[in-house]
């Protein structure tokens, strides 16, 4: 059995997937749709994929067995929901949505057309969550205490670029969203490897005073003012969560993950990667098991060159289980730390097999709702909220990957 796709979104970011689903051997048809006739045009000769559509309206009213929504942020929820409705398997770019009104009506689409939907959560596959799930299920870490979850990319490394392009020339008024509105690269490495959510919180939010003036209220959309917003979590296993989302921070940029129990802990830093016990002497540095390395050009193990160097979009690790990936990837871009094939051979295999993936719809939202109410939480100074849950959904096995 094999699927035809539709990738609603032409964009840079689709670049790096319109070659995987092309490859697929379980995909036979791909359908490129966007809005600009130009970029569409461009994307098709490119790629050599002739069939193109001109708008996510028709594109649902096609043949085609599921769409991929890599469109601007805040349109993902909306088009997700019209698409399950159009009868097509999804898979979504981060966020899923951008309110609780979207992520509910998002979960509700899924379980009454029972069709497959994927979170196209790129932490989920980095080198540090596939270790922790790992010693988790075998219950290295003891009981969970604190995690902490941090995204920290400043505006000067292309952020301004990326939001031009996404809200074209009225873009300050579609950027300066809440930061806590893109919390999935954070939350997701926690809750993905103790499959606890969140169930309290209380919020911060850092003014911001740039003279840029991207999160002046009066200009954005958002009525946001918060450049930075961190938010303590308490969580339905008993432990507590911190997580960060700065996005004017004097750091090179990074998707990091802490993770304490009462027996061991996984602890990360900028340049340092370490796995902790009680006993100082067993210590062990992890840098070099986990550092991205490439993907392998052939199947005699020959590297390829990492997709770019600017400390995101880099190859595989060595607790990658590239052998699980289709032939047809070797020597495809595989960024944000080895997730892309990851991400588009889960989406593919779960579709065919008429089956949920790891990252489903409701993982999804708690990746997601954590961040919205944090966000609110922060508005109102701080104030102690509770964290709406939308349930754990089906039983879904281990990934693929091996985590």
């Amino acid at each position: 059995m094999s699927i035809k796709v539709g990738i609603c979104g032409v964009g840079s970011f689709a670049n790096s997937f319109i070659p995987l689903f092309k490859a697929h051997p379980l995909v036979e048809r791909v359908v490129l749709c966007d809005l600009d006739e130009q970029k569409l045009r461009e994307k098709s000769e490119r790629f050599d994929i002739p069939d193109t559509c001109p708008s996510l309206d028709e594109l649902c009213q096609t043949d085609v067995d599921a769409i991929a929504v890599i469109t601007q942020n805040w349109m993902h929820g909306p088009q997700a929901v019209q698409a399950l409705r159009a009868g097509k398997h999804v898979y979504s770019a981060v966020p899923s949505a951008v309110s609780m009104e979207e992520i509910t009506q998002l979960v509700q689409a899924v379980e009454e057309t029972g069709l497959t939907y994927m979170i196209g959560e790129t932490s989920y596959y980095y080198p540090c969550a596939i270790y922790c799930r790992e010693r988790f299920q075998h219950a290295d870490f003891g009981r969970i205490v604190y995690g902490e979850g941090e995204y920290y990319h400043d505006w000067d490394h292309g952020l301004y670029d990326v939001a031009k392009w996404r809200g074209g020339k009225d873009w300050m008024k579609t950027a300066g969203s809440p930061p806590m509105y893109y919390p999935t690269h954070s939350v997701s490495m926690i809750v993905s490897v103790t499959g606890a959510h969140a169930t309290h919180v209380s919020g911060f939010g850092f003014v911001d005073e740039h003279e840029d003036g991207v999160y002046d209220p009066d200009v954005n959309m958002w009525r946001n003012s918060f450049s930075n917003e961190s938010a303590l979590f308490k969580m339905s296993d008993g432990s507590t969560m911190r997580i960060n989302e700065f996005r004017r921070i004097g750091h090179p940029g990074t998707v990091g993950l802490s993770l304490y129990g009462t027996e061991a802990s996984y602890e990360q830093q900028a340049n340092a990667k370490v796995w902790l016990t009680k006993q100082r002497s067993e210590m062990i540095d992890l840098s070099e098991l986990l550092a991205p390395a490439g993907v392998p050009a052939k199947p005699d193990g020959e590297m390829a060159a990492v997709t770019s160097a600017d400390g995101t979009h880099e190859g595989v690790s060595r607790v990658h289980d590239v052998a699980r990936l289709p032939q047809e990837f070797i020597g495809l871009p595989n960024g944000h730390l080895g997730s892309h094939q990851f991400l588009v051979d889960d989406f593919v295999g779960a579709c065919v097999r008429n089956e949920q993936p790891p990252n489903n719809v409701w993982q999804a939202a708690r990746y997601l709702i954590p961040g919205l109410i944090a966000h609110e939480s922060a508005e109102r100074g701080g104030e102690l909220m509770e964290v709406p849950d939308l349930g754990d959904g089906p039983d879904v096995g281990e990934d693929a990957c091996g985590q």
